[in-house]
């Protein structure tokens, strides 16, 4: 099979940028295409250690700035607006659609990770079939679809009115590199939180949480506008506590470290979640995780076994007390056989080889390989 990929206009396809979600979906995506032996061809800006057959500079880093201008993502995270009429929108995409032109055969695929802003890139090609291979977002266009979760495609779902299931949408995990996230069965006396300092993160209920029981708080993400004294000052929320340090964005290195020694990591997500991959990586380093109860959380954490799903401080208090009984070796492995890069690849291999039936019978294919479905292990 022969893949178009197309990264964002504003990253780079480096490690350095996979803080950025949907660019470590490209990244790892090129990674499990070309481990199957299939050809890909990556679309993107300069630097990149994703693997593939060919990559095609769609916007330089020059554009980048001149477009999109200085941006410390590292403190305020991507300063970028989801409007395909936008300068580095259209010239990523004019660049791409040109690029692609010379290159694309008739039963390739195009693969988006960017829903309505990259859908002139499926436009200009109506013969092909454009996928939208990682939707945790809510602007979706194509005919063929992978979402996040189930509860992502549901939700999606209900804001546009479908009422019909779809045969050719799918569900399938996010995927990681178990190496990016290192085991550690001794953990340290301090528990964890990642992500973004506003409210719909819940950063500030895991320090009321570690304030009420007077445990040590390690904090790392974007959003810090100010420190003073105890207090960490973000936009959204000002968060107190002697016990509370926030060490700035981590790379992927040092947040494997943080994740593999602390006594559990809180992901209190407000919203409804597509996926929140920082408890899959948690997970990854064999540390429970203490979620809320809603989104994606209900299909990836098995309450009780690999963390705990809560609604109240209460619970949440009782769950901290709980996480130092758990079994740490088999919450990595749980992570790894249902969301590694070794097993989520059988799942996207077998789905677009159903999308390739579409050029000759279709859903009326009869023969199905098992096998392959085996292949894919246990999401839920």
């Amino acid at each position: 099979m022969r893949f178009h990929v197309i990264n964002l206009p504003h990253t780079q396809t480096t490690k350095e940028f996979l803080p950025c979600a949907y660019t470590q979906k490209v990244v790892n995506f090129c990674r499990m295409m070309k481990s199957l032996d299939h050809e890909v061809f990556l679309y993107a800006s300069e630097d990149n250690t994703a693997p593939c057959d060919e990559l095609i500079t769609c916007i330089t880093k020059k554009q980048q700035l001149e477009l999109i201008g200085e941006n410390n993502w590292k403190k305020d995270f991507f300063a970028i607006q989801w409007d395909s009429n936008l300068p580095y929108w259209q010239t990523m995409n004019n660049n791409a659609i040109k690029a692609i032109s010379s290159r694309i055969q008739q039963k390739d695929f195009i693969c988006v990770i960017g829903g309505n802003c990259q859908k002139p890139i499926a436009d200009a090609f109506p013969a092909h079939i454009t996928v939208e291979f990682g939707i945790g977002y809510e602007g979706i266009f194509a005919k063929y679809r992978v979402f996040e979760s189930y509860a992502w495609m549901h939700h999606v779902y209900g804001l546009q009115g479908i009422k019909t299931g779809l045969n050719y949408d799918t569900v399938i995990p996010n995927y990681f590199d178990p190496d990016d996230f290192p085991y550690s069965k001794k953990k340290d006396d301090y528990f964890l939180f990642v992500g973004r300092l506003i409210q719909r993160k819940g950063a500030h209920i895991a320090a009321e949480v570690c304030n009420r029981i007077g445990a040590k708080l390690i904090m790392a993400g974007q959003g810090v506008k100010e420190k003073i004294g105890n207090k960490i000052i973000s936009d959204e929320i000002t968060i107190v506590g002697d016990n509370i340090t926030h060490v700035g964005t981590v790379d992927v290195k040092y947040r494997g470290e943080l994740m593999s020694k602390a006594r559990a990591v809180f992901v209190p997500t407000q919203y409804v979640g597509p996926f929140e991959g920082v408890h899959v990586e948690a997970m990854m380093c064999g540390t429970p995780v203490i979620t809320t109860d809603w989104g994606v959380f209900p299909e990836t954490v098995w309450d009780g076994v690999t963390g705990f799903r809560t609604r109240t401080l209460g619970e949440m208090i009782w769950a901290t007390k709980q996480v130092s009984q758990m079994d740490h070796a088999y919450i990595r492995q749980n992570a790894i056989k249902r969301f590694s890069l070794d097993v989520v690849r059988y799942r996207y291999e077998d789905y677009f080889e159903q999308l390739l039936n579409l050029w000759d019978k279709g859903w009326y294919t009869e023969t199905y390989n098992p096998e392959v479905k085996r292949n894919r292990g246990n999401f839920t």
